[in-house]
């Protein structure tokens, strides 16, 4: 007990406090007791454990008396703009504190009782109102209660509205003005009015002209929205503006609103009637009854209502009385039915009331009576067949005596081109629509036609002739690749052997053909006929030389050429085998004059004694040769094979009777 706040009686130990105690500053004071019997040296202590019960003494204190928030008006209702916060020194029940709202200017704000978080209840607007202040006073759970405001201490907090520019200006002054076109330079013409329910710079609002002035006539004061005249004005010119005007605050960002504003400049009479042309210029048909409409003619006076009203007439001229006008409208009718070939144009003077005046030049139009006339009734023309398809042949051309569309030529084809030419139908050019082949086709006739826009007058046509002119594309053609012939050996020079064909479908020299011999003839053997293409033989003809010389069959093998005489020359080829017959012109030929045999005379008959052989350089049965014993075979010893030569012995031989037998033998 260092403060002395407790004490003690000494005899009966009954504790007493000495001072106030404060919960608040000690809520339990641990206490030392020592007790001592008599003058004994010998005492003993406890410990004393002593609780400071609360009361309910101290009032809920805030920290400070006042605050201020500033929040955005585009808060939604609920949010949370501040915390309010009081502390209350007692404990429990004492020291819980509650909020309240003590005083306010409007429902727009809520407390949380125990958390003394103060809420949006509704939205709030800048506009109608910029801040608002709430007394907050807090108070105990203590019996009895205590509170701030008993103690003159509530928490006062200022809300301030922080405007947003969300408000555009508005015009509020009329869109349509009126003002008279002799008014001076200055002249006061309308007062643009725009208002903006913002706060501070964003209500703040300035004009200005954004289209319409391009003239520069008018002048607008940004802060005050007086629209004056800068410039004369004149309803001729110009009998209304369309001003663009912009109304803009001065906000971040900023906002703006637009206004078409009319201006109306009335008229004062200060203008001269004006034809619209000097010089009008028309044209009707001739032969047409009277009242044709020929042309309206227009002046204009550039004053407005009854000062614009105009009437028309004629001027005395030379030809006007074939003529008359609506005073009214302007209009231009014959009064008579015109010739063209009599006069063909008329010139007429108008003139309104004052003193205007214009000229009408008025043309009688040709009628479509001409017809379109070629040149010549025919054409003939020579293209060569190789010119390339889309070439130009001939240009075609018809004159039509008529005027404008009455005398555009048209042309066309008819008759059949068999798909080979088309005619340009502006120009009148022939050009070619595919390949010529002169072979194919040799000669074109057609017809080409010119016509106008006419229905009524007959067409003109002319006949075409176009002849193909041949081109050396064409090859000569032998009838057959390979021919085949034969002749006879040991004939006579120049006998024919074949005559062969070749075909040209050019003409002229590209069509005539010459035949020449290119290979195969290398001793000139033979010849040939270059007009005819006969083949003949130009030496005697050996078969066996033929087939000893260089082939195995007596044969001769020639390769003809057909080329014919067109620049550059075209050629081709056939192969011509000739066949050498054989003629029986060569005996046979033994391979030996003698043949000399040595045999014992005890060999049986039959045995083999020799053979002999003959050759013959003929062929077939030319060649077939036959062996007989002529002589020396009296006894008949011996027999001989005719087909192969082979000697036999047919009867025994004696060498004591008969020592040599000489035989004759014939190859035949």
């Amino acid at each position: 007990d260092p403060h002395g706040k407790f004490s003690i009686d000494p005899q009966f130990g009954i504790i007493r406090t000495k001072k106030q105690l404060d919960h608040e500053a000690q809520s339990v004071v641990v206490l030392t007791v020592q007790s001592q019997l008599g003058d004994s040296p010998v005492y003993s202590s406890t410990q004393v454990n002593i609780s400071v019960t609360d009361i309910n003494d101290n009032p809920p204190v805030f920290l400070t008396k006042s605050d201020k928030v500033t929040i955005s008006h585009t808060q939604l209702p609920g949010t949370a703009v501040y915390i309010a916060h009081a502390e209350d020194k007692d404990s429990g029940l004492n020291g819980a504190i509650k909020y309240r709202i003590a005083s306010k200017q409007s429902n727009a704000f809520s407390i949380d009782p125990s958390l003394g978080v103060v809420n949006l209840t509704r939205t709030v607007f800048a506009e109608k109102q910029q801040e608002y202040t709430l007394h907050i006073a807090a108070e105990d759970c203590g019996s009895p209660p205590l509170t701030s405001l008993l103690m003159l201490d509530s928490l006062a907090v200022k809300i301030v509205i922080l405007d947003i520019n969300d408000n555009s200006p508005s015009f509020m002054s009329s869109p349509l003005s009126y003002v008279m076109e002799d008014v001076e330079v200055g002249f006061l013409v309308h007062h643009v009015i725009a208002k903006d329910p913002d706060e501070g710079r964003n209500g703040q609002v300035t004009y200005h002209i954004l289209s319409g002035n391009e003239n520069k006539a008018f002048v607008l004061d940004k802060i005050t929205g007086l629209l004056t005249t800068a410039q004369l004005l004149d309803h001729e010119v110009q009998e209304r503006y369309s001003l663009t005007i912009v109304a803009l605050d001065d906000g971040s960002p900023v906002l703006s609103a637009t206004q078409v504003l009319t201006i109306i400049v009335l008229d004062v009479n200060d203008e001269t009637p004006i034809f619209l042309k000097q010089l009008y210029e028309a044209a009707v048909h001739e032969n047409q009854d009277p009242g044709e409409f020929v042309i309206k003619v227009e002046a204009v006076d550039r004053d407005a209502g009854l000062n614009s009203l105009l009437r028309y007439e004629i001027l005395p001229g030379a030809g006007y009385e074939k003529f008359k006008m609506n005073s009214d409208s302007g209009e231009l009718v014959t009064a008579a039915s015109l010739d063209r070939e009599t006069q063909e144009v008329f010139s007429i003077k108008g003139s309104p009331s004052r003193s205007s005046t214009a000229q009408l030049c008025l043309t009688v139009l040709d009628e479509n009576d001409h017809s379109p006339l070629f040149a010549k009734t025919q054409y003939q023309i020579s293209v060569a067949e190789d010119l390339e398809e889309g070439s130009a042949i001939l240009d075609l051309s018809a004159s039509d005596e008529d005027d404008g569309l009455n005398g555009e030529v048209m042309y066309s084809l008819i008759d059949d081109t068999y798909g080979a030419f088309a005619i340009d139908s502006v120009t009148g050019s022939i050009v070619t629509t595919k390949a010529l082949d002169r072979e194919t086709k040799s000669q074109y006739t057609f017809r080409a036609v010119a016509s106008d826009c006419s229905t009524h007058f007959p067409r003109s046509t002319t006949v075409m002739t176009v002849l193909i002119q041949d081109v050396n594309d064409n090859v000569p053609k032998f009838e057959q690749s390979y021919y085949k012939a034969s002749i006879w050996e040991g004939q006579s020079p120049k006998i024919d052997i074949i005559q062969v064909f070749a075909t040209d479908l050019d003409s002229g020299l590209n069509g005539e053909t010459e035949y020449s011999i290119l290979s195969g003839n290398e001793n000139a053997t033979f010849l040939i006929d270059s007009v005819r293409g006969i083949l003949a033989t130009n030496t005697g003809l050996d078969y066996e030389n033929t087939s000893s010389y260089r082939f195995v069959s007596s044969s001769h093998q020639l390769v003809l050429l057909a080329s014919d005489r067109g620049t550059p020359s075209l050629n081709s080829t056939a192969t011509v085998l000739i066949t050498v017959l054989d003629v029986n012109d060569n005996p046979p030929v033994f391979s030996s004059p003698e043949y000399h045999v040595r045999v014992k005379e005890s060999i049986p008959i039959g045995s083999h004694i020799t053979e002999v052989s003959a050759k013959d350089r003929d062929a077939g049965t030319n060649a077939e040769i036959t062996y007989t014993i002529i002589s020396g075979n009296d006894r008949g010893h011996f027999c001989l094979d005719g087909r192969t030569g082979s000697v036999s012995l047919t009867k025994m031989l004696d060498y004591e009777d008969t020592m040599k037998f000489t035989l004759i033998i014939q190859a035949t």
